[in-house]
């Protein structure tokens, strides 16, 4: 029986380990599908907290992958295939391998929704990314484009009228799906120019592997052409990992899991944290502060067993 197992290993994962680590709980922390969550397909990060020179998104993984195990967590690449309350206690399948918990906290992430281009998953990081926040202030007094037409679209396109000189909106439909303030936000702004019934069909980079610009299919006729961006900003959605836990836990209808009080679900002694339960801020920061908050919880949980 283990006393906390924590499913991810992104910075809410990794944060919780290290929490749990040192308090003694012997986490046994699950690797999952993609090792490290979206910062290993990040270069340079500049916005996370004490490193005014940034830090590489996997070094930054890295480092706390290091500081989890050595204070004791114990790592296993492995994906939960499914999730059960037994008898008090949580029970997980895991690579066809049962494994009983007390606690268990999910920070299994959000995978970002890509275009399936060739050559996508070389240029990320490299031209081709799926936040904003993250990556815009790299493209100061440059063209950019964003593809998609929802409010995660008109955002991630204002956001990038600080810094871009162009702000290119690629939208296969002739009007926008954001609420209409969002619409017209975005619309209305002078950097800001859609460009409608139009798909990406391929991604056109330089000798040195970064991004020059976009080849442009129009969905009504059919018509090529060429954008000359700096980067694409790929916003059509993101996908929580939260498969196995569907029909136990509570989740909203996009299937992000729903958070109570704190990082707290709606079962006793489980709890969420990080992207997984989080479509708004979706930052390095905003869920490592969850994984500590859901392993003070899941400490506080297991002592109360006690």
């Amino acid at each position: 029986m283990q006393k906390v197992i924590i499913v991810g290993t992104g910075c809410a994962g990794l944060t919780a380990a290290i929490y749990t680590a040192r308090a003694n709980l012997a986490p046994l922390v699950l690797e999952g599908r993609e090792p490290g969550g979206q910062l290993t397909s990040t270069t340079l990060v500049e916005n996370f907290p004490g490193f005014p020179e940034g830090i590489d998104g996997p070094q930054l993984v890295m480092n706390m992958h290091r500081q989890a195990e050595k204070f004791g967590a114990e790592f296993k690449y492995a994906e939960v295939q499914e999730f059960k309350p037994v008898d008090g206690h949580y029970r997980l399948t895991i690579d066809g391998e049962t494994i009983d918990t007390q606690a268990v906290i999910i920070a299994s992430g959000a995978s970002a929704k890509w275009l399936g281009l060739e050559h996508e998953y070389k240029l990320k990081g490299h031209g081709v990314t799926s936040c904003a926040t993250c990556d815009g202030a790299f493209y100061r007094n440059v063209p950019v484009c964003v593809i998609g037409g929802g409010d995660t679209a008109t955002e991630e396109a204002i956001f990038l009228t600080r810094f871009a000189s162009h702000v290119f909106l690629v939208h296969r439909r002739d009007t926008l799906r954001a609420t209409k303030i969002m619409a017209e936000r975005a619309l209305h702004h002078r950097k800001i120019h859609p460009i409608w019934k139009t798909e990406v069909s391929s991604y056109i980079a330089d000798e040195n592997g970064e991004i020059e610009g976009v080849e442009l299919r129009n969905v009504a006729t059919g018509k090529l052409s060429t954008l000359e961006v700096k980067c694409v900003f790929v916003a059509i959605g993101h996908t929580p990992n939260t498969e196995p836990f569907k029909g136990k836990l509570e989740m909203d209808p996009n299937g992000y899991l729903l958070q109570r009080k704190g990082t707290q679900t709606n079962l006793p002694g489980v709890f969420a944290a990080g992207d997984v339960a989080d479509p708004v801020y979706r930052q390095a920061i905003t869920a490592a502060g969850q994984g500590c908050a859901a392993a003070i919880e899941a400490e506080r949980y297991l002592a109360d067993l006690e």
